[in-house]
This record gives C-alpha cells, sequence and structure tokens, in this order.
C-alpha cells in the first residue's frame, strides 16, 4: 500500500514540475522584454494617417507603425495613451507619459520651451482645405474670413503669421474633426492642417473638401518627443531604431502603405 502511495505521489510531482515549467515558458505580451525597457507612450487622436482608429477600435496609422517597428527593433514595449494632442503634451509634462509622438514639428521655439526631439521621422507641411463648393481659391480670397485650425499647433503658428496680410480671423479648436466640422458647418471658411492629413482624408473620402494648391508652408520635419531630460534614453532607443528600419525598408513599407 505504501509503494502504491508513493507512486502515486511521485506522479503528481512530475505532473505538478511540468505544469510549472509550461508557465514559464508563457510571456505575456504586455511584459518588457528581457532586458528591455517599458515606457507610457501618449498621442493624438483622429490624426489620419498618423494616428487613428480602424472600424474596429484599433489604433493605427504610420506614427503608430513606425513606432511599433522601432520598439520590437529596439526590444522595448510600451503601453500606449490615445489622448489627444493638448492632453498628450499635458501628459508628458506632468510625468505621467514618458514620450509622445502625434506628429509633432521639430521648431526651435518648442526647444526652446522644453521638448527634447528624437531626428526627424517625416517631412511635412501645413496647408489649407475649403468646402468641396468654395470658390476660394488662395489666401488672397480670405478677406474677413475665418480660418480654423488646431490649437498649440504649427497649422496655428501658420495661420496667425499671415492673418493680418490677408486680413482673416483665426478660430482655434480642440482636435482636427472640429476643424473640419467648423468648415462643414460654414461656421469657418477654411481650415488649415497638415498637407498629408488634408490630403489622405480628402482622397479617401473621410472628407467632402478640397485642398487647395500652393498655400503650403516651408516643410518641417516630425519628431518624437520628450518633456524631461531623464528620459533621453527613449530618445535614443528611437532614433537607434529609426535609423535600422530606414535601412531594412521597413519605413519605406510603413510610408507606401498608407500614402501609396
Amino acid at each position: 500500500m505504501k509503494k502504491i502511495l508513493c507512486l502515486v505521489l511521485a506522479a503528481m510531482m512530475c505532473l505538478c514540475l511540468a505544469a510549472c515549467g509550461t508557465n514559464e515558458d508563457v510571456v505575456d505580451p504586455t511584459d518588457a522584454t528581457e532586458g528591455g525597457k517599458h515606457f507610457a507612450i501618449a498621442t493624438d487622436m483622429g490624426f489620419s494617417p498618423f494616428e487613428f482608429q480602424d472600424a474596429e477600435g484599433n489604433i493605427i496609422g504610420i506614427d503608430m507603425d513606425i513606432l511599433a517597428a522601432i520598439a520590437e527593433d529596439q526590444g522595448f514595449t510600451y503601453d500606449l495613451q490615445y489622448i489627444g494632442w493638448d492632453a498628450a503634451i499635458a501628459a508628458c509634462q506632468a510625468g505621467q507619459a514618458d514620450g509622445m509622438i502625434a506628429g509633432a514639428s521639430i521648431t526651435d521655439a518648442r526647444k526652446e520651451s522644453g521638448w527634447i526631439f528624437s531626428d526627424g521621422y517625416y517631412e511635412a507641411t501645413q496647408g489649407m482645405a475649403v468646402a468641396a463648393d468654395s470658390t476660394i481659391a488662395g489666401f488672397a480670397d480670405l478677406a474677413g474670413e475665418t480660418v480654423a485650425v488646431k490649437i498649440g499647433t504649427m497649422s496655428q503658428s501658420y495661420a496667425d503669421s499671415i492673418k493680418d496680410e490677408y486680413g482673416f480671423d483665426v478660430m482655434t479648436l480642440e482636435t482636427s474633426a472640429d476643424i473640419y466640422q467648423a468648415v462643414m458647418t460654414g461656421t469657418a471658411a477654411a481650415c488649415m492642417d497638415d498637407t498629408p492629413i488634408l490630403k489622405y482624408s480628402i482622397k479617401t473620402g473621410a472628407l467632402e473638401m478640397k485642398f487647395v494648391e500652393g498655400t503650403e508652408n516651408e516643410p518641417a520635419q516630425y519628431g518624437f518627443a520628450i518633456f524631461n531630460a531623464d528620459n533621453q534614453e527613449l530618445v535614443d532607443l528611437f532614433n537607434a531604431g529609426l535609423a535600422n528600419i530606414r535601412a531594412n525598408g521597413k519605413y519605406d513599407e510603413i510610408i507606401a502603405n498608407y500614402l501609396g
């Protein structure tokens, strides 16, 4: 009887050890890779094709794919905060996020105010769009009109820099969706936003508007940003990964997937 009991206990111990070994082999995809780092990264909302929600509610876009490719290349993981432009900046400044990727143009003014940027990962301009049936063909047609822009962006800076020359008023709103809605409802005669965003949204039918050619400003690079020098490691990882995905063709693949 004792011999049978011993055999039973031994078998149970083997099963237990086998189960424990199996559990060690299961890796939670939300855990940082071995020896890697984990970060909180904030982003904008509704800024297609750089960050937006698909029909299933997944957050996709050029910025999202570039971030994912760089994280995989450099062996770090991250939690994504899809919270909007102003909220992303505030989260980074408050230490609630380590960095942000949100189509942020690299400018001297932003650097002087505390932004710390990565190398540029995309060159973009700002431009103007109007309703599909609008007769506005350029800035010269804006006298006495209102132009909607997203607050705190390069588009606002661009609009502010030329509003007196062309005699229009600037309306600041929170999101890209808000400025498009202002044009569609007639609250504003035009809106200014990043050129690739406007052209992509018009091309895909998401916006029943038209882009006004010739309204673009000088191009600027988008950069990944942090607001605390203690997070410089994250910028270094981003730069190293960006160089690698440019070299291996992944970067070009991502851009082509959205912009052709």
